[in-house]
């Protein structure tokens, strides 16, 4: 009885006590930390669709944001000649971007079908571009019409269809979290040329609290924030409702981009991004993002040597999840809405290796180094590709011995997981005693494999699998209760 009125106690204190209430400053918003799902979930799914999906142009620039088809808009008033020439050939030099919108029908869009594939691919959460620089948005909001002029939106426009909620369902119903990127800043917005405090206060605030209070997103990816400073921005104040008063106040994760001073900063409330680049390491929550091209929209100018290989996402999973990173894997479907089947290819790829290896990846952490080289040319933490990585190209096919990477390494609890980019009949570890009566197990067949100490190395024997007895993708070593 004591129990269990000490538990009824405890119940009535916890309901009495005020939640924790953040001010709108990052001193206190800093207090509330990162929801730990992100971390343990570490692979989501970016899509960008808009009106840039009808012309779905950019050139192929590798490492370039003139890559970026979603800035097809953008890209004409600069007059920047590869996209003036086809626009002008496809288009005529007199059609105006708006003459896109009615082209963006989203006719053969079944959000069933892509939560299917976002569900197959492995992926635990899945980031929608609610609306990109151009202010076209994939829900109704009447911010967008009023401030525009014309429909402008998936629902009053040419889709007549709610995008972004018909998918919202589709993907929580596949078990998946929702999330949402959402612009700042709209390029050609009369409100926002015309009167930035008045677009801020009567456009941005009031549209971005709708799509929180109607679609409860559990994560929000802010953008186009480089402008203006976080005050300007009213971000502290946004940040604080929706961290006090929405409706997913407890477990919604924010990124960093919400002012021109503050990416990388505010570690406390916000995860911070890289995209096309190198990432970060273990030291803070960080997430990269890449297109399974060199684009975010879709762009038809890519070909099929554009786009990265299985083997290639795999590896580049597998390397920033090592570095204690998420990925963020782009996808950018067509105007009538599919996702182009060589991406569904790909996406299914990644999931079938996830499959028999999502113990390395989920849940995990970093171990106390990202990697093992196979040669003792091994670069110094000064050297910034120490921690930052090499490209996906470098790892698979190594330009040096120095710059090949023999390991990987995850950890969850007190079991190290070790990934090898190639087979090999005897893996060694360097550094690592097996205690006694450890073992280890292939996850590939979960088969246990001879393994022994040799000085201070752990040997683990390989060989008497033969060829085509095990998959052809980074094979994946478990070894339990190692981790001291």
């Amino acid at each position: 009885m004591k129990k269990i009125s000490l538990l009824l106690l405890l119940i009535i204190i916890s309901n009495v006590l005020p939640a924790q209430h953040y001010e709108p400053n990052w001193a206190s918003l800093n207090k509330r930390g990162i929801p730990a799902w992100f971390q343990q979930d570490k692979f989501g799914i970016f899509i960008h669709w808009g009106l840039y999906a009808v012309p779905s142009y950019a050139p192929v620039i590798p490492n370039s944001g003139e890559s970026y088809a979603e800035w097809y808009w953008y890209r004409l008033p600069e007059k920047k000649k590869d996209f003036i020439a086809f626009h002008n050939k496809n288009y005529g030099a007199d059609f105006k971007y708006e003459q896109f919108e009615p082209m963006f029908k989203a006719e053969l869009f079944d959000p069933q079908q892509w939560a299917s594939v976002f569900k197959a691919s492995g992926a635990r959460y899945v980031v929608l571009t609610s609306k990109h620089h151009e202010g076209y948005c994939l829900w109704n909001s009447p911010e967008a019409d009023r401030d525009w002029g014309r429909p402008w939106n998936a629902v009053t426009g040419a889709p007549k269809r709610d995008l972004l909620g018909d998918l919202t369902s589709a993907v929580k119903e596949a078990g998946l979290k929702m999330g949402y990127y959402y612009s700042l800043y709209e390029w050609f917005n009369p409100l926002w040329q015309k009167d930035r405090k008045r677009y801020v206060t009567e456009h941005m605030l009031p549209q971005i609290k709708d799509l929180v209070n109607k679609y409860k997103p559990s994560l929000i990816f802010a953008d186009g924030e480089w402008d203006m400073p976080d005050t300007a921005w009213h971000s502290p104040e946004f940040l604080a409702w929706l961290f006090n008063e929405s409706p997913v106040a407890k477990d919604v994760v924010v990124n960093d981009r919400w002012g021109s001073n503050t990416r990388e900063h505010n570690t406390g409330a916000t995860y911070t991004t890289s995209e096309y680049g190198g990432g970060m390491d273990a030291s803070r929550v960080w997430e990269e993002s890449q297109g399974i091209g060199h684009s975010y929209g879709y762009n038809r100018n890519e070909k099929l040597a554009d786009y990265k290989t299985d083997r290639e996402l795999i590896l580049m999973l597998v390397d920033i999840v090592s570095r204690g990173g998420n990925l963020l894997l782009d996808i950018g479907p067509t105007a009538d809405g599919r996702i182009p089947v060589i991406m569904q290819q790909r996406l299914t790829a990644i999931g079938d290796w996830l499959k028999v290896n999502g113990d390395a990846i989920y849940g995990t952490k970093a171990f106390r180094q990202p990697y093992q080289w196979s040669s003792s040319n091994i670069p110094k933490k000064s050297d910034k590709s120490y921690m930052a990585g090499y490209s996906v190209a470098q790892l698979v096919k190594p330009k040096t011995d120095a710059a090949h990477i023999e390991l990987f390494f995850t950890q969850k609890g007190k079991d190290l997981f070790c990934i090898l980019p190639d087979y090999r009949s005897k893996v060694v570890i360097k550094g690592l005693n097996m205690p006694a009566n450890g073992n280890a197990v292939l996850l590939a067949n979960n088969q246990p494999v001879p393994v022994k100490n040799t000085g201070k190395d752990c040997v683990i024997d390989l060989s008497a699998f033969r060829p085509g007895e095990l998959p052809g993708e980074l094979l994946v070593l478990k070894l339990p209760g190692v981790v001291k």
